[in-house]
Protein backbone atom coordinates (compact mmCIF):
# COMPACT_ATOMS: atom_id res chain seq x y z
CA UNK A 1 0.00 0.00 0.00
CA UNK A 2 2.82 2.27 1.09
CA UNK A 3 4.33 2.01 -2.33
CA UNK A 4 1.26 1.76 -4.34
CA UNK A 5 0.72 5.65 -2.65
CA UNK A 6 3.87 7.01 -3.38
CA UNK A 7 3.86 5.78 -6.84
CA UNK A 8 0.41 7.29 -7.54
CA UNK A 9 1.62 10.92 -5.66
CA UNK A 10 5.03 10.78 -7.60
CA UNK A 11 2.97 10.36 -11.17
CA UNK A 12 0.10 12.89 -10.52
CA UNK A 13 2.87 15.75 -9.34
CA UNK A 14 4.58 14.36 -12.93
CA UNK A 15 1.70 15.23 -14.75
CA UNK A 16 0.71 18.43 -13.13
CA UNK A 17 4.46 19.94 -13.79
CA UNK A 18 4.38 18.96 -17.03
CA UNK A 19 0.69 20.87 -17.40
CA UNK A 20 1.80 24.00 -15.53
CA UNK A 21 5.10 24.37 -17.89
CA UNK A 22 3.19 23.79 -21.34
CA UNK A 23 0.48 25.79 -20.04
CA UNK A 24 3.51 28.85 -19.35
CA UNK A 25 5.02 28.08 -22.66
CA UNK A 26 1.57 28.53 -24.13
CA UNK A 27 0.41 31.58 -22.54
CA UNK A 28 3.51 33.52 -23.44
CA UNK A 29 2.92 32.33 -27.28
CA UNK A 30 -0.71 31.62 -27.66
CA UNK A 31 -2.31 34.64 -29.69
CA UNK A 32 -5.12 37.24 -28.04
CA UNK A 33 -7.48 35.50 -30.87
CA UNK A 34 -7.41 31.39 -30.60
CA UNK A 35 -10.71 30.81 -32.07
CA UNK A 36 -8.84 31.34 -35.52
CA UNK A 37 -8.13 28.60 -37.44
CA UNK A 38 -4.20 29.86 -37.96
CA UNK A 39 -3.98 30.36 -34.45
CA UNK A 40 -5.36 26.29 -33.59
CA UNK A 41 -2.87 25.14 -35.47
CA UNK A 42 -0.09 27.26 -34.35
CA UNK A 43 -1.35 26.37 -30.39
CA UNK A 44 -1.18 22.53 -31.60
CA UNK A 45 2.12 22.77 -33.02
CA UNK A 46 3.94 24.40 -29.99
CA UNK A 47 2.60 21.53 -27.56
CA UNK A 48 3.02 19.06 -29.56
CA UNK A 49 6.84 19.42 -30.45
CA UNK A 50 7.09 20.76 -26.33
CA UNK A 51 5.98 17.40 -25.16
CA UNK A 52 7.46 15.10 -27.57
CA UNK A 53 10.64 16.68 -27.02
CA UNK A 54 9.93 16.90 -23.17
CA UNK A 55 9.34 13.14 -23.08
CA UNK A 56 12.55 12.08 -24.60
CA UNK A 57 14.55 14.47 -22.15
CA UNK A 58 13.00 12.92 -19.35
CA UNK A 59 13.56 9.46 -19.81
CA UNK A 60 17.09 11.27 -20.34
CA UNK A 61 17.60 13.32 -17.36
CA UNK A 62 14.92 11.88 -15.14
CA UNK A 63 12.39 14.55 -15.26
CA UNK A 64 10.21 15.88 -12.18
CA UNK A 65 10.56 12.49 -9.94
CA UNK A 66 9.83 13.15 -6.44
CA UNK A 67 11.09 10.84 -4.49
CA UNK A 68 13.63 9.31 -6.45
CA UNK A 69 15.72 12.55 -6.49
CA UNK A 70 16.95 14.89 -4.16
CA UNK A 71 14.83 18.44 -4.37
CA UNK A 72 18.62 19.90 -5.98
CA UNK A 73 18.73 17.42 -8.80
CA UNK A 74 15.23 17.46 -9.87
CA UNK A 75 15.29 21.32 -10.25
CA UNK A 76 19.10 20.81 -12.37
CA UNK A 77 17.45 17.82 -14.24
CA UNK A 78 14.13 19.77 -14.99
CA UNK A 79 16.37 22.80 -15.63
CA UNK A 80 17.80 20.88 -18.90
CA UNK A 81 14.66 19.35 -19.90
CA UNK A 82 13.14 22.31 -20.27
CA UNK A 83 15.84 24.45 -22.07
CA UNK A 84 15.70 21.56 -24.57
CA UNK A 85 12.05 21.21 -24.82
CA UNK A 86 11.73 25.49 -24.56
CA UNK A 87 14.09 25.62 -27.68
CA UNK A 88 12.41 22.68 -29.91
CA UNK A 89 8.95 24.13 -29.72
CA UNK A 90 9.83 27.94 -30.20
CA UNK A 91 11.98 26.68 -33.23
CA UNK A 92 8.83 24.64 -34.69
CA UNK A 93 6.61 27.79 -34.19
CA UNK A 94 8.79 29.53 -36.11
CA UNK A 95 9.44 27.11 -39.02
CA UNK A 96 5.71 27.18 -39.13
CA UNK A 97 5.31 31.06 -38.98
CA UNK A 98 7.79 30.94 -41.88
CA UNK A 99 4.88 30.48 -44.58
CA UNK A 100 2.01 31.36 -42.20
CA UNK A 101 2.87 34.54 -41.07
CA UNK A 102 5.99 36.09 -42.71
CA UNK A 103 5.80 35.46 -46.31
CA UNK A 104 8.31 33.07 -46.77
CA UNK A 105 10.97 35.08 -44.39
CA UNK A 106 12.56 33.47 -41.31
CA UNK A 107 11.86 35.26 -38.15
CA UNK A 108 12.84 33.93 -34.61
CA UNK A 109 10.47 35.32 -32.93
CA UNK A 110 10.10 37.08 -29.50
CA UNK A 111 12.96 35.59 -27.73
CA UNK A 112 12.68 37.70 -24.67
CA UNK A 113 8.95 35.68 -23.91
CA UNK A 114 10.77 32.52 -24.68
CA UNK A 115 13.41 33.99 -21.41
CA UNK A 116 10.62 34.99 -20.02
CA UNK A 117 8.13 31.48 -19.76
CA UNK A 118 11.80 29.75 -19.52
CA UNK A 119 12.31 31.58 -15.99
CA UNK A 120 9.19 30.86 -14.76
CA UNK A 121 9.00 27.52 -15.21
CA UNK A 122 12.64 26.71 -13.44
CA UNK A 123 10.66 28.35 -10.39
CA UNK A 124 7.63 26.40 -10.50
CA UNK A 125 9.43 23.40 -10.81
CA UNK A 126 11.91 24.42 -8.05
CA UNK A 127 9.88 25.30 -5.69
CA UNK A 128 7.22 22.41 -6.76
CA UNK A 129 10.47 19.77 -5.87
CA UNK A 130 10.92 21.25 -2.74
CA UNK A 131 7.28 20.93 -1.53
CA UNK A 132 6.39 17.36 -3.46
CA UNK A 133 9.29 15.86 -2.40
CA UNK A 134 8.25 16.96 1.46
CA UNK A 135 4.60 15.72 0.92
CA UNK A 136 5.79 12.38 -0.66
CA UNK A 137 7.87 11.17 2.21
CA UNK A 138 4.45 11.61 4.44
CA UNK A 139 2.50 10.01 1.81
CA UNK A 140 5.11 6.98 1.58
CA UNK A 141 6.96 5.91 4.69
CA UNK A 142 10.06 4.10 4.46
CA UNK A 143 10.01 0.63 3.72
CA UNK A 144 10.75 -2.00 6.62
CA UNK A 145 14.35 -3.62 5.08
CA UNK A 146 16.71 -6.26 6.67
CA UNK A 147 19.98 -6.15 4.68
CA UNK A 148 21.97 -9.60 4.51
CA UNK A 149 26.16 -9.46 4.35
CA UNK A 150 28.29 -12.20 4.91
CA UNK A 151 29.86 -12.95 8.49
CA UNK A 152 33.01 -11.44 8.65
CA UNK A 153 32.99 -9.35 5.74
CA UNK A 154 33.38 -5.89 5.05
CA UNK A 155 30.36 -3.73 4.77
CA UNK A 156 30.77 -0.50 6.43
CA UNK A 157 30.52 1.51 3.25
CA UNK A 158 27.46 -0.30 1.33
CA UNK A 159 25.55 0.58 5.16
CA UNK A 160 26.43 4.22 4.85
CA UNK A 161 25.19 4.15 1.06
CA UNK A 162 21.80 2.74 2.65
CA UNK A 163 21.78 5.22 5.14
CA UNK A 164 22.11 7.93 2.28
CA UNK A 165 18.21 6.96 1.04
CA UNK A 166 17.05 6.46 4.59
CA UNK A 167 13.43 8.32 4.20
CA UNK A 168 13.12 5.58 1.60
CA UNK A 169 14.12 2.39 3.51
CA UNK A 170 14.85 1.68 6.76
CA UNK A 171 17.05 -1.18 7.16
CA UNK A 172 16.25 -2.36 10.56
CA UNK A 173 17.84 -4.89 11.12
CA UNK A 174 22.35 -6.56 9.41
CA UNK A 175 22.14 -9.76 9.86
CA UNK A 176 24.79 -12.31 8.62
CA UNK A 177 23.75 -15.22 5.79
CA UNK A 178 24.06 -18.00 8.05
CA UNK A 179 22.24 -16.80 10.51
CA UNK A 180 19.26 -19.27 12.04
CA UNK A 181 16.78 -16.35 12.58
CA UNK A 182 17.44 -15.22 8.76
CA UNK A 183 14.22 -16.48 6.54
CA UNK A 184 12.05 -15.25 10.08
CA UNK A 185 13.50 -12.10 9.24
CA UNK A 186 12.83 -11.65 5.91
CA UNK A 187 9.67 -12.79 6.30
CA UNK A 188 8.85 -9.73 8.47
CA UNK A 189 10.40 -7.13 5.90
CA UNK A 190 9.12 -5.15 3.22
CA UNK A 191 12.58 -5.51 0.86
CA UNK A 192 15.83 -6.88 1.64
CA UNK A 193 19.19 -6.12 0.80
CA UNK A 194 21.98 -8.57 -0.25
CA UNK A 195 25.66 -7.53 -0.22
CA UNK A 196 28.82 -9.29 -0.99
CA UNK A 197 27.77 -12.78 -0.84
CA UNK A 198 28.67 -16.48 -2.87
CA UNK A 199 26.96 -17.15 -5.62
CA UNK A 200 24.97 -19.86 -4.05
CA UNK A 201 24.16 -17.94 -0.89
CA UNK A 202 22.56 -15.24 -3.10
CA UNK A 203 20.60 -17.94 -5.79
CA UNK A 204 19.20 -18.97 -2.59
CA UNK A 205 18.14 -16.08 -0.97
CA UNK A 206 16.71 -14.63 -4.66
CA UNK A 207 14.66 -17.36 -5.17
CA UNK A 208 13.24 -17.39 -1.04
CA UNK A 209 12.18 -13.44 -1.78
CA UNK A 210 10.78 -14.41 -5.00
CA UNK A 211 8.48 -17.13 -3.17
CA UNK A 212 7.91 -14.75 -0.56
CA UNK A 213 6.98 -11.85 -3.03
CA UNK A 214 9.84 -9.37 -1.14
CA UNK A 215 11.20 -6.49 -3.22
CA UNK A 216 15.02 -7.36 -3.71
CA UNK A 217 18.11 -5.17 -4.01
CA UNK A 218 21.87 -6.94 -4.50
CA UNK A 219 25.32 -5.85 -4.89
CA UNK A 220 26.33 -6.34 -8.73
CA UNK A 221 29.39 -8.08 -9.00
CA UNK A 222 31.34 -8.13 -12.49
CA UNK A 223 30.19 -11.30 -13.54
CA UNK A 224 27.02 -9.78 -13.48
CA UNK A 225 27.85 -6.68 -15.70
CA UNK A 226 29.59 -9.07 -18.10
CA UNK A 227 26.02 -11.23 -18.54
CA UNK A 228 24.10 -7.86 -18.37
CA UNK A 229 24.26 -7.93 -22.59
CA UNK A 230 22.51 -11.36 -22.75
CA UNK A 231 19.63 -12.01 -25.54
CA UNK A 232 17.29 -14.69 -25.22
CA UNK A 233 17.06 -16.97 -27.64
CA UNK A 234 15.43 -20.41 -28.42
CA UNK A 235 16.96 -23.72 -29.74
CA UNK A 236 13.62 -25.49 -30.41
CA UNK A 237 11.81 -25.95 -26.89
CA UNK A 238 14.80 -24.66 -24.94
CA UNK A 239 15.75 -21.64 -23.43
CA UNK A 240 19.17 -20.10 -23.71
CA UNK A 241 21.44 -16.84 -23.22
CA UNK A 242 23.66 -15.21 -25.85
CA UNK A 243 26.25 -12.69 -25.11
CA UNK A 244 27.81 -12.03 -28.46
CA UNK A 245 31.59 -11.87 -28.19
CA UNK A 246 31.80 -8.05 -30.56
CA UNK A 247 30.26 -5.75 -28.25
CA UNK A 248 30.65 -2.77 -30.79
CA UNK A 249 31.09 -3.77 -34.48
CA UNK A 250 29.05 -2.96 -38.31
CA UNK A 251 27.04 -0.56 -38.43
CA UNK A 252 27.19 0.99 -35.12
CA UNK A 253 30.51 0.78 -34.49
CA UNK A 254 30.77 2.86 -37.81
CA UNK A 255 27.87 5.43 -36.94
CA UNK A 256 29.83 6.11 -33.27
CA UNK A 257 33.27 6.70 -34.85
CA UNK A 258 31.40 9.53 -37.53
CA UNK A 259 29.15 10.71 -34.00
CA UNK A 260 32.79 11.17 -32.72
CA UNK A 261 34.33 13.09 -35.37
CA UNK A 262 31.13 15.67 -35.70
CA UNK A 263 30.80 16.17 -32.66
CA UNK A 264 34.87 16.59 -31.29
CA UNK A 265 34.99 19.15 -34.45
CA UNK A 266 32.26 21.16 -33.31
CA UNK A 267 33.31 21.13 -29.58
CA UNK A 268 36.39 22.01 -30.10
CA UNK A 269 35.08 25.37 -32.50
CA UNK A 270 32.48 25.92 -30.28
CA UNK A 271 34.99 25.45 -27.56
CA UNK A 272 37.86 27.37 -28.73
CA UNK A 273 37.47 30.88 -26.83
CA UNK A 274 37.04 28.90 -23.33
CA UNK A 275 40.09 26.89 -24.06
CA UNK A 276 42.11 30.14 -24.93
CA UNK A 277 41.00 31.75 -21.89
CA UNK A 278 41.59 28.64 -20.02
CA UNK A 279 45.28 28.83 -21.69
CA UNK A 280 46.13 32.25 -20.67
CA UNK A 281 44.88 31.98 -16.82
CA UNK A 282 47.30 28.99 -16.53
CA UNK A 283 50.45 30.84 -18.36
CA UNK A 284 49.58 33.96 -16.10
CA UNK A 285 49.43 31.94 -12.96
CA UNK A 286 53.05 30.32 -12.83
CA UNK A 287 54.22 30.54 -16.41
CA UNK A 288 54.36 27.10 -17.17
CA UNK A 289 53.56 24.62 -20.35
CA UNK A 290 49.42 24.78 -20.77
CA UNK A 291 49.15 21.61 -22.12
CA UNK A 292 49.52 18.35 -20.15
CA UNK A 293 50.44 14.83 -21.63
CA UNK A 294 50.53 11.27 -20.27
CA UNK A 295 50.76 7.95 -21.74
CA UNK A 296 46.98 5.69 -21.37
CA UNK A 297 45.47 2.54 -22.59
CA UNK A 298 43.18 2.54 -25.04
CA UNK A 299 41.59 -0.14 -27.22
CA UNK A 300 43.65 -3.35 -27.11
CA UNK A 301 46.14 -1.96 -24.93
CA UNK A 302 47.45 0.15 -27.32
CA UNK A 303 49.40 3.52 -25.38
CA UNK A 304 48.59 6.70 -26.40
CA UNK A 305 49.58 10.14 -25.64
CA UNK A 306 46.55 12.02 -23.87
CA UNK A 307 46.77 15.72 -24.20
CA UNK A 308 44.81 17.89 -21.47
CA UNK A 309 45.06 20.87 -19.90
CA UNK A 310 47.24 21.48 -17.17
CA UNK A 311 45.47 21.49 -13.82
CA UNK A 312 48.54 20.82 -11.51
CA UNK A 313 52.09 22.61 -10.81
CA UNK A 314 54.67 22.25 -13.11
CA UNK A 315 56.88 19.35 -10.83
CA UNK A 316 53.81 17.34 -10.68
CA UNK A 317 54.21 15.04 -13.56
CA UNK A 318 57.41 13.49 -11.82
CA UNK A 319 54.73 12.09 -9.33
CA UNK A 320 53.36 9.33 -11.16
CA UNK A 321 49.95 8.74 -8.86
CA UNK A 322 46.65 9.78 -9.91
CA UNK A 323 45.13 13.39 -8.63
CA UNK A 324 43.18 12.96 -5.22
CA UNK A 325 40.49 15.24 -4.06
CA UNK A 326 41.69 18.54 -2.71
CA UNK A 327 45.44 17.54 -3.63
CA UNK A 328 47.78 19.96 -2.87
CA UNK A 329 49.89 19.82 -6.49
CA UNK A 330 46.66 20.82 -7.89
CA UNK A 331 46.86 24.80 -8.94
CA UNK A 332 44.27 27.91 -8.28
CA UNK A 333 43.47 27.79 -12.12
CA UNK A 334 43.31 23.90 -12.14
CA UNK A 335 40.40 23.66 -9.46
CA UNK A 336 38.06 25.35 -11.66
CA UNK A 337 39.01 23.65 -14.68
CA UNK A 338 38.74 20.40 -13.42
CA UNK A 339 35.83 21.35 -11.37
CA UNK A 340 33.99 21.91 -14.45
CA UNK A 341 35.93 19.68 -16.76
CA UNK A 342 37.44 22.40 -18.77
CA UNK A 343 40.90 20.34 -18.69
CA UNK A 344 39.14 17.68 -20.03
CA UNK A 345 38.48 19.42 -23.82
CA UNK A 346 41.42 19.15 -25.59
CA UNK A 347 41.05 15.06 -25.42
CA UNK A 348 38.35 16.29 -28.36
CA UNK A 349 41.83 16.08 -30.39
CA UNK A 350 42.26 12.25 -29.48
CA UNK A 351 38.59 11.92 -30.22
CA UNK A 352 39.63 13.29 -33.64
CA UNK A 353 42.94 11.61 -34.13
CA UNK A 354 40.65 7.87 -33.26
CA UNK A 355 42.61 6.99 -29.87
CA UNK A 356 39.51 7.57 -28.09
CA UNK A 357 35.45 7.88 -28.41
CA UNK A 358 33.84 10.57 -26.59
CA UNK A 359 31.65 7.48 -25.15
CA UNK A 360 33.70 4.64 -23.44
CA UNK A 361 35.45 3.49 -20.12
CA UNK A 362 37.88 6.59 -18.89
CA UNK A 363 41.64 5.92 -19.79
CA UNK A 364 43.71 4.92 -17.14
CA UNK A 365 47.41 5.87 -16.37
CA UNK A 366 49.53 2.45 -17.44
CA UNK A 367 51.21 2.10 -13.78
CA UNK A 368 47.40 2.21 -12.59
CA UNK A 369 45.67 -0.59 -15.42
CA UNK A 370 49.07 -2.45 -14.71
CA UNK A 371 47.62 -2.62 -10.54
CA UNK A 372 43.92 -2.51 -11.15
CA UNK A 373 44.05 -5.65 -13.83
CA UNK A 374 46.27 -7.48 -11.01
CA UNK A 375 43.74 -6.68 -7.89
CA UNK A 376 40.70 -7.14 -10.55
CA UNK A 377 41.36 -9.44 -13.62
CA UNK A 378 38.24 -8.18 -15.32
CA UNK A 379 39.48 -4.87 -15.38
CA UNK A 380 41.39 -5.62 -18.94
CA UNK A 381 37.75 -6.17 -20.48
CA UNK A 382 37.71 -2.52 -20.34
CA UNK A 383 40.09 -2.93 -23.22
CA UNK A 384 37.66 -3.99 -25.75
CA UNK A 385 36.38 -0.68 -26.89
CA UNK A 386 38.05 2.86 -27.25
CA UNK A 387 38.40 4.84 -24.14
CA UNK A 388 36.09 7.61 -23.91
CA UNK A 389 35.90 11.26 -22.17
CA UNK A 390 33.12 10.81 -20.64
CA UNK A 391 30.85 7.06 -19.50
CA UNK A 392 28.44 6.01 -17.36
CA UNK A 393 31.43 5.71 -13.99
CA UNK A 394 31.68 9.60 -14.67
CA UNK A 395 27.68 10.56 -15.09
CA UNK A 396 27.28 8.08 -11.95
CA UNK A 397 30.17 7.40 -10.24
CA UNK A 398 31.99 9.86 -8.03
CA UNK A 399 35.08 11.44 -7.05
CA UNK A 400 35.60 8.84 -5.11
CA UNK A 401 34.05 5.63 -6.33
CA UNK A 402 36.24 2.62 -5.72
CA UNK A 403 38.23 1.12 -9.03
CA UNK A 404 35.87 -2.34 -8.94
CA UNK A 405 32.78 0.19 -8.92
CA UNK A 406 33.69 2.04 -11.50
CA UNK A 407 35.04 -1.59 -13.58
CA UNK A 408 31.22 -2.43 -13.17
CA UNK A 409 29.95 0.78 -14.56
CA UNK A 410 32.46 0.74 -17.57
CA UNK A 411 31.62 -3.24 -18.09
CA UNK A 412 27.80 -2.40 -18.17
CA UNK A 413 28.00 0.23 -20.89
CA UNK A 414 30.01 -1.98 -22.70
CA UNK A 415 27.52 -5.14 -22.64
CA UNK A 416 24.58 -2.92 -23.02
CA UNK A 417 26.56 -0.03 -25.49
CA UNK A 418 23.87 1.62 -28.17
CA UNK A 419 23.98 4.72 -30.05
CA UNK A 420 20.86 5.92 -27.56
CA UNK A 421 23.04 5.12 -24.62
CA UNK A 422 25.85 7.08 -25.80
CA UNK A 423 23.53 10.05 -26.74
CA UNK A 424 21.86 9.55 -23.19
CA UNK A 425 25.29 9.74 -21.78
CA UNK A 426 26.61 12.60 -23.69
CA UNK A 427 23.13 14.29 -22.65
CA UNK A 428 23.50 13.23 -18.51
CA UNK A 429 27.42 14.67 -19.11
CA UNK A 430 25.65 18.23 -19.16
CA UNK A 431 23.97 17.37 -16.04
CA UNK A 432 27.59 16.48 -13.98
CA UNK A 433 29.19 19.82 -15.39
CA UNK A 434 25.63 21.63 -14.43
CA UNK A 435 26.18 20.55 -10.51
CA UNK A 436 29.40 19.00 -10.37
CA UNK A 437 29.93 16.78 -7.80
CA UNK A 438 26.33 16.71 -6.21
CA UNK A 439 24.39 15.58 -9.94
CA UNK A 440 23.99 11.92 -9.32
CA UNK A 441 23.05 12.34 -5.59
CA UNK A 442 19.51 10.72 -5.97
CA UNK A 443 17.18 8.15 -4.73
CA UNK A 444 17.34 4.34 -6.19
CA UNK A 445 14.44 3.82 -8.60
CA UNK A 446 10.74 3.86 -7.83
CA UNK A 447 8.86 0.94 -6.39
CA UNK A 448 6.10 0.37 -8.73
Amino acid sequence: MKKRAGALFAGAMAFLVWLLCAAVLLGMFYPADPGQPASRSRGAILLLSFTVVYGLMTRVYGGFEVGRQKSRTIAFSMALVLLFSDLTAHLFLCVMDYALLHQGRFVYEHPLHLAGAYLIQLVLTAGLAWAGNRLFFRVARPLDCVMIVKAGGRHEEWDRKVALFRKQYNVRKIIFSRDPDVFRQIDGADAVFIYDLTEEERSRFVEYCFRKQKDLYYSVEPSDALMSGGRQVFFDDTAMIRVPAEKIGGPAAVLKRAMDILLSCLGLIVSSPLLLGAALAIRLEDGGPVLYRQQRATLGGRAFTIVKLRSMRQDAGEDHTSAAENDPRITRTGRFLRRYRIDELPQLWNVVKGDMSLVGPRPEMLENAERYTRELPQFSYRLRVRAGITGLAQVYGRYNTTPRDKLILDLLYIERFSLWLDIRILLRTLLVLLAPGRSTEGFPPPEE
